[in-house]
């Protein structure tokens, strides 16, 4: 009897925040726990709850680091992260006017509409406040102990996931109680906060070693490699795309190297061996950033639709034949039959959860998505092997799902999972059963997720003063670390690592919301001055003054990163 043909579908879901401490190790914004305790949580209890359901997840090593940290806080009660050190101040009179003033700002920066509107006592809370503030310029001196004390609960109940609320009658009484909050409540939330965090990793690491999930990972501070290599990779996409006044970056491909290394030796620490897959920063590829995952034994990399479609036409720059997405979309490459398995995100169906479907019932996306499978399942009829990408960041569009998009995920892997054409697997299960079905690729072009080029990190005027800065900076490292013992030597080199993360210059620019401009602008400027600090250097004065003008509107705060802009 012929087995049924079936279609493989990929999820791969990229966990990822920055380093939001300081060069004390304090926390400048809260955003690592925060969606560790709504969405790293929920997207494991999904998968949990579903054995029959397959998922990649793709674990930053910056990230984990972070969530390590934070494990660390909540087993010695010693806490660097302003709003969980409120949660464990037994009086909360005792806070200085600045902390309780930044309390009052951070404890609204959230999507209103499905995390504060539905909670009356909350939304109350609120009203008070924006009374408050047009009335008074010390606002947060005419409320409460009692005002704050409600605020901070809240805030963290509004961050805890569908799950979590569902599983934990804590959460239920505390929702239900509403206000009048007192230390009792806020040290149970706290133990509660930090049994979720500690338990985190190794419930991942737990589903991996039965071989439901795969995890990947990315080089660890999330570098955009490509630029790192070459700053003109960005006009493989962009022909007359600026670039910043330095030629390149210095010594690229060594830090490159060295990012990478540390992510694979991260990876093994943490979750028992090396990664088989990695999914690159920002889905940003180049076929030098290939050929050095290559080297490293990877064995597959995944980047955006529009990087393959460009591809397609440096290979075959004289083929007039017109092809569908079907066509080419739907399979597993090799470049020039080499190297790691190449997979290619579909940007439609992507896009499809991290923008459209927050809006639809939970039962009717689900519907529409897994129809949209059975489409592409009759499509690739006669190809080998046929694969679909969903490739998205596993925590910034929830918020704007009811209930934190529990419906619809749980309804969409139930469907996935009993499906007779459409089976869910991981790029490391495909390459193990199917890497011969890849078909080699001429020329891989340089790009991102994102328009299948580099225009949101690069070219911009900011964008490119921010790259300046870097490299300047990573011309004094050249200059002065031999000068340092080993030990000092590894702290230069972890904090120019900070540096080189992709996020800093992905936030400049008008279209990203001032507030979070301002907030990354001002971190990112942190980071180098801390690297000057540790070369012994004053840093240059121009780090003093903002590298943007600003930005959009400055609406929700530092949450919007990618699932609002990149669909994921």
């Amino acid at each position: 009897m012929t087995p049924a043909r079936s279609l493989h579908v990929v999820f791969c879901w990229h966990m990822h925040q920055p380093d939001y401490r300081d060069a004390q190790g304090v926390y400048r914004f809260p955003w690592t726990y925060l969606h560790a305790c709504k969405d790293y949580v929920d997207m494991l209890a999904h998968l949990e709850d579903n054995p029959l359901a397959r998922a990649v997840f793709n674990f930053v090593p910056v990230l984990v680091e972070q969530l390590d940290d934070y494990s660390a806080q909540f087993q010695r009660q010693e806490f660097r992260d302003p709003l969980l050190l409120a949660l464990a101040t037994p009086n909360l009179k005792t806070l200085d006017v600045t902390l309780r003033h930044a309390l009052l700002e951070q404890c609204f920066r959230l999507d209103p509409e499905h995390m504060l509107n539905p909670f009356p006592a909350y939304r109350r809370l609120y009203d008070l406040w924006q009374f408050i503030r047009q009335d008074a310029a010390e606002m947060g001196d005419y409320l409460s102990v009692q005002y704050l004390a409600d605020l901070v609960v809240w805030y963290h109940l509004a961050w805890t996931g569908e799950t979590l609320r569902r599983r934990s009658s804590l959460i239920q009484r505390l929702m239900a109680k509403g206000s009048g909050f007192d230390f009792a409540d806020r040290s149970a939330l706290l133990q509660c906060l930090g049994e979720t965090i500690t338990g985190l990793l190794p419930r991942y690491r737990a589903l991996a070693q039965t071989g439901q999930i795969e995890i990947s990972s990315t080089p660890y501070q999330h570098p955009i490699a490509p630029l790192l290599l070459d700053f003109h990779a960005a006009r493989d996409g962009l022909p007359a795309a600026p670039l910043p006044d330095c030629a390149q970056y210095p010594g690229g491909a060594e830090r490159v190297k060295a990012q990478l290394q540390d992510a694979l030796t991260s990876h093994a620490e943490h979750f028992g061996g090396a990664p088989q897959g990695i999914w690159p920063a920002e889905g940003g590829i180049s076929a030098d950033f290939v050929a050095l995952l290559g080297a490293e034994g990877l064995q597959w990399t995944a980047s955006g639709e529009g990087v393959l479609g460009r591809s397609l036409a440096h290979s075959y720059p004289d083929s007039s034949a017109a092809q569908g997405r079907a066509d080419y979309l739907y399979r597993a490459y090799r470049l020039q039959g080499q190297g790691p398995h190449l997979f290619f995100r579909d940007d439609a169906l992507s896009d499809r959860i991290g923008f459209d479907y927050k809006t639809w019932s939970g039962h009717d996306a689900a519907t529409d998505f897994v129809q949209r499978l059975e489409g592409i399942w009759r499509a690739t009829e006669g190809q080998q092997a046929p694969i679909v990408s969903v490739i998205l960041d596993g925590e910034n569009a929830w918020e704007y799902y009811p209930y934190n998009g529990f419906y619809f995920l749980g309804e969409l892997y139930r469907a996935l999972s009993n499906h007779p054409h459409l089976q869910l697997c991981t790029f490391a299960d495909y390459v193990r059963e199917h890497g011969d079905a890849a078909q080699a690729l001429p020329v891989l072009a340089s790009g991102s997720w994102v328009y299948g080029n580099f225009s949101t990190w690069i070219g911009d005027p900011a964008k490119n003063r921010a790259w300046d800065l870097l490299c300047h900076a990573k011309t004094a490292v050249d200059q002065e670390i031999a000068s340092f013992d080993a030990q000092h030597q590894e702290q230069i080199r972890q904090q120019l690592a900070r540096c080189e993360g992709s996020d800093w210059f992905w936030w400049f620019g008008d279209y990203n919301p001032g507030e979070a401009v301002r907030d990354f602008d001002h971190l990112y400027r942190d980071h180098l001055r801390q690297l000057y600090a540790l070369l012994q250097r004053p840093a240059p004065a121009e780090l003093d003054h903002p590298i943007s003008a600003g930005g959009g509107s400055a609406e929700s705060g530092g949450t919007m990163r990618r699932g609002q802009a990149e669909g994921s």
